[in-house]
C-alpha cells in the first residue's frame, strides 16, 4: 500500500494591540494573507440598522446611512420585499417603489468601502457558521456548489432537511457550506444550525430597540474567522503567538469549530512568527509592481480602480531550442506565480492577463488549462475567458474585501496618486515589530532610538502614543524618538543606545 505523506500546511496567526495578520500556508509556501487593524476592522458581514439618504431612480439604487464614514450604497436587485420579488429573488419594481428617503431599514455589508466607494450593502441578510449559512428571508434550501459529489450533496440536503423539520424552522433556509464535505454530520450539522437560529432570534431582538444608523450585529474578529474558514483536512496546525488570543481560540474552537481545536498550538518562540516560511518577506514583495519567475522572466502586476492588469515578461530567458518553446515555458511557469499573487495580494473584479504571444493554438489552450488548475485551491470564486490570439486572458475574480495594497499602502503625495507608498501607520507597526526583535535580541540595550519622518513621528507620539506606551512597559526599556528629515515616509531606523 502506497504510503500518503502527512500534510505541511498550516496557519500562522501574528497577533499584536494594533492589528492581526493570518497567514495560510501551503506546502510551506504562503498563498493568502490577512489583515484587520484594531482602528480599521473589516465590515463585510456586519448587520445595521440604515437610513435611506437619498434615492437614485435612473441608478435604481439608494444612498443608505448606516453609521459609516462614508455612506452606502445599495441596488434593487440586493432588495428584500416578498411581495415584489419572484422566486428567483430579482426584484421587478422600481426602486422609488420600495424606497423613500428617511426610511429605516436592515442591511448587510457585502463588500468593504474600496477606495472612495461607500460600503455595498444588500437586505438579503445571511449569517454563518463552520458548516452553514443561515438566510433568513430565502426560499430554498442548498448546498454549495463546490461540492461536486451528486451522493454527498443528497446525504446533506437530506440531514439539512430532516433537521429543519426537526427544530421546527419555517421561515429561512439554510445553505450547507463547502467545509462540511465529506465531514459534517448530523450532530454537528444541528448544533450550528441551532447555533444560527439563536443567532438570528437575537439579532431581530436588537434591530427592535435599536435606533439608525446602529449596528445590530459584528462579525467574528479576523482570527475566529480565520480558524472557521480555513481550516479544512490539509491543514496540519493552527499556530498563534499571542496565549490570550490563543486561549479564545481554543474556546471558540471547542465550541464551533471542533476539529480544528486539536490542531491549535502557542508559538512562544523568539524569532517572530511571520518570519517562519519567510513570510514577512513575501508580504513585503506582494507590495511590489515586479515579481519574478525562477526562469528568469518576471510579471508586471498594476491594480487600478477599474481592473488589474498583468504583464507576462521572458526577462533574461533565453530557453534552449526555440523561441516559441521558451514562450510557452515562461507562460506556464507564469500561471503559477499569476494564481498565487491573486490569492496574495487579494485582487479581485476584472484582471487582463498579457501572456507572451503563442503561434501554436494547442500552446494556448494549455496554458489556459494549467491557468484553471493552479485556481482550483483559490477560495475566490474565478471565471476565465479563452486566451486570445494576442495571448490575452480576461478573468473574474469575487472580491469582498480590500486587496493588500489598499489595505498597507496610501496614494503618494509625492507623485500625485500615481503610485503608492506604505501608511504612517504601517510604518508605526513596523517599527513596533523592530523594536520587539531587536529587545530579544539584545536583552542588556539601555533604551531605543527610533529615527523616522516627521509624519511617523507624530503619529507615534499621538495617535500610537498608548501604543508606545505599552510596548516600553512590556520591553521594560524607555523609546525616544528624533525626526529625520531626509528619510521618506517608509524609511526609518531602530537604534540601540
Amino acid at each position: 500500500m502506497m504510503q500518503v505523506s502527512p500534510s505541511n500546511d498550516e496557519i500562522l496567526v501574528n497577533v499584536t494591540p494594533m492589528e492581526t495578520r493570518i497567514a495560510l500556508i501551503e506546502n510551506g509556501v504562503v498563498h493568502e494573507l490577512y489583515i484587520e487593524r484594531s482602528s480599521r476592522r473589516g465590515l463585510v458581514g456586519n448587520i445595521y440598522l440604515g437610513r435611506v439618504v437619498r434615492v437614485l431612480p435612473g441608478m435604481q439604487a439608494a444612498f443608505v446611512d448606516v453609521g459609516l464614514a462614508r455612506t452606502a450604497f445599495i441596488h434593487a436587485s440586493d432588495l428584500q420585499d416578498e411581495v415584489t420579488r419572484t422566486h428567483e429573488g430579482v426584484s421587478h419594481r422600481p426602486i422609488q417603489e420600495l424606497l423613500h428617503e428617511g426610511q429605516v431599514l436592515t442591511v448587510q455589508v457585502v463588500k468593504d468601502m474600496l477606495g472612495s466607494k461607500g460600503a455595498r450593502l444588500s437586505a438579503d441578510l445571511s449569517v454563518a457558521s463552520r458548516y452553514l449559512v443561515f438566510m433568513p428571508y430565502a426560499n430554498s434550501a442548498g448546498v454549495s456548489q463546490r461540492i461536486e459529489d451528486e451522493q454527498e450533496r443528497l446525504r446533506l440536503r437530506s440531514i439539512l432537511n430532516d433537521l429543519q423539520a426537526e427544530l421546527g424552522c419555517e421561515r429561512g433556509q439554510f445553505i450547507v457550506r463547502t467545509a462540511a464535505e465529506g465531514i459534517a454530520d448530523v450532530d454537528e450539522l444541528r448544533r450550528d444550525m441551532t447555533y444560527l437560529l439563536k443567532l438570528w432570534e437575537k439579532i431581530q431582538l436588537d434591530s427592535g430597540s435599536a435606533q439608525a444608523p446602529a449596528c445590530i450585529y459584528e462579525d467574528l474578529p479576523l482570527f475566529c474567522r480565520a480558524v472557521r474558514d480555513l481550516d479544512r483536512e490539509s491543514i496540519a496546525r493552527i499556530r498563534v503567538d499571542s496565549r490570550e488570543t490563543y486561549a479564545r481560540l481554543r474556546q471558540f474552537a471547542q465550541a464551533l469549530v471542533p476539529s480544528a481545536a486539536a490542531k491549535l498550538e502557542h508559538y512562544p518562540g523568539e524569532r517572530p512568527i511571520f518570519e517562519l516560511h519567510d513570510v514577512e518577506d513575501d508580504l513585503q514583495k506582494a507590495l511590489s509592481r515586479k515579481v519574478q519567475l525562477k526562469s528568469g522572466g518576471y510579471l508586471i502586476i498594476d491594480q487600478t480602480e477599474a481592473m488589474t492588469t498583468i504583464d507576462v515578461n521572458t526577462g533574461s530567458f533565453v530557453g534552449h531550442r526555440s523561441l516559441e518553446d521558451t514562450v510557452f515555458k515562461t507562460n506556464l511557469e507564469a500561471t503559477q506565480v499569476i494564481a498565487r499573487q491573486l490569492r496574495l495580494r487579494n485582487l479581485g473584479g476584472i484582471i487582463i492577463i498579457d501572456f507572451i504571444d503563442m503561434q501554436d493554438a494547442s500552446h494556448r489552450s494549455h496554458v489556459l488549462r494549467m491557468l484553471e488548475r493552479m485556481l482550483e485551491r483559490d477560495h475566490a470564486k474565478t471565471k476565465l475567458t479563452q486566451v486570445s490570439d494576442l495571448g490575452l486572458v480576461e478573468m473574474t475574480r469575487k472580491r469582498n474585501r480590500e486587496s493588500l495594497e489598499h489595505v498597507l499602502c496610501e496614494s503618494c503625495p509625492t507623485c500625485e496618486g500615481r503610485g503608492s507608498i506604505k501608511s504612517a501607520e504601517t510604518v508605526c507597526n513596523e517599527i513596533f515589530r523592530e523594536i520587539m526583535r531587536e529587545a530579544r535580541a539584545y536583552d542588556a540595550a539601555n533604551a531605543f532610538l527610533v529615527i523616522a519622518s516627521q509624519r511617523v513621528i507624530d503619529r507615534l507620539l499621538d495617535e500610537e502614543s498608548a501604543s508606545v506606551a505599552d510596548l516600553e512597559a512590556f520591553i521594560r526599556k524607555p523609546i525616544r524618538f528624533q525626526v529625520e528629515a531626509m528619510y521618506a515616509q517608509e524609511h526609518y531606523d531602530v537604534v540601540l543606545v
